[in-house]
């Protein structure tokens, strides 16, 4: 008689993380991956009223929306009023959590995850954790004494955490999803009606746009048209402004307020990148080796976390940086210019070669694997 097959039933994981591309798209890594694989349910925790909502529910995942508070760094009377939504969301996610029975959480930070973080904690769910940046938000710092792993993309990053907890740490890298790795130069250039005769400039503000890209881009755009084609991504927020309604009037200048779908293919044609420091996009321009010039968020009002990514990219030869303010027209010309001439641009992609990010995806679904079978053992 035959011995039959045992089937286990697929381990459940539940994702969560939202407020910004940054913390979404690299979940969608790994929860690709692991769907992929066909030995996991997933789903995703995320806030009701947040971006990640559109992003996972396209990729046909299963979304539960939970209330979801921030605490700002500066003093302010919205801190008390989204305590009560913290709360909030820590009891909508113990519902979530206990109605699904997830083998394991997998946090990508953000506000939105410190109350599933602390529902799978008190529920006794493992939790893993991964922290993109450089150094840890105020999220990764709530989620490490709760979490059984944390993973970071550098090995410098170890040195950013309490000497208690590194035992739980694990250098990854940071995901990328497949997609990325899947995008046409040709597609990108017919997609936007540009020429392949002349190098093209991709300018990424971040998922909400920059400002401070946006200007400068605008006032040295006659200049830079006689080098460059140039893409811009201009943000939601600066899709009518009148600077732009002006600029788009320009040959060899396309502008968008956001990359979705096309954006595998926007980055494929890219010859030169200028970018804001996030760490999502940092690694997606590096794992399709662009030469890029970076100009981090900086300032009172934000944490410093893209200053300190870009520092790292520029000390290891990844990246130029410019961190003036304000940045001079002519220094970011002479920057932007630099980066097109083929000897820099060809070093630049053979040092960028050297992180293995494609390997990172890899590595963070082996430590989930490693953690699950611990508690099942």
């Amino acid at each position: 008689m035959e011995k039959q097959e045992i089937r286990h039933p697929p381990a459940r994981i539940l994702f969560t993380g939202g407020g910004t591309g940054g913390h979404v798209y690299p979940g969608l890594a790994v929860l690709e991956e692991l769907r992929n694989r066909g030995e996991y349910r997933v789903g995703w925790i995320g806030s009701k009223k947040g971006m990640e909502r559109s992003l996972v529910e396209e990729a046909s995942v299963p979304f539960m929306g939970i209330p979801a508070g921030k605490f700002r760094r500066e003093f302010t009377f919205k801190n008390l009023t989204d305590l009560f939504k913290v709360l909030g969301g820590v009891f909508a996610s113990i519902y979530y959590l206990k109605r699904s029975k997830p083998h394991l959480v997998f946090s990508k930070g953000g506000f939105v995850s410190v109350p599933p973080v602390l529902a799978a904690f008190i529920l006794r769910i493992p939790v893993v954790s991964h922290e993109s940046d450089t150094d840890p938000g105020l999220a990764t710092r709530i989620a490490l004494p709760l979490a059984r792993k944390l993973l970071v993309p550098f090995p410098e990053s170890v040195e950013q955490y309490p000497a208690r907890y590194r035992s739980r740490i694990v250098v990854t890298g940071n995901p990328v999803r497949k997609a990325i790795y899947e995008g046409n130069a040709e597609t990108g250039r017919k997609l936007l009606g540009l020429v392949q005769d002349k190098p093209i400039l991709l300018v990424l503000g971040g998922s909400q746009g920059a400002k401070e890209i946006n200007q400068l881009v605008w006032s040295s755009l006659h200049d830079l048209l006689k080098d460059f084609q140039v893409v811009h991504q201009v943000g939601p927020l600066h899709a009518n402004s009148r600077e732009l309604h002006e600029a788009i009037q320009l040959r060899g200048y396309v502008a968008r307020g956001y990359f979705k779908e096309e954006l595998p293919h926007v980055l494929a044609m890219a010859d030169v990148v200028v970018s804001r420091a996030g760490a999502g996009t940092l690694w997606e321009l590096s794992a399709l080796c662009k030469p890029m010039l970076l100009i981090p968020l900086r300032g009172a009002g934000t944490r410093g976390d893209q200053v300190r990514n870009a520092r790292l990219f520029e000390l290891h030869g990844w990246a130029k940086t410019l961190y003036d303010e304000p940045i001079e027209k002519e220094r970011f010309l002479t920057e932007v210019r630099s980066l097109v001439d083929p000897p820099i641009a060809e070093k630049f992609r053979a040092t960028l070669k050297q992180l293995d990010v494609r390997g990172a995806t890899d590595r963070i679904v082996g430590v989930i694997q490693q953690v699950m079978q611990e508690e099942a053992g």
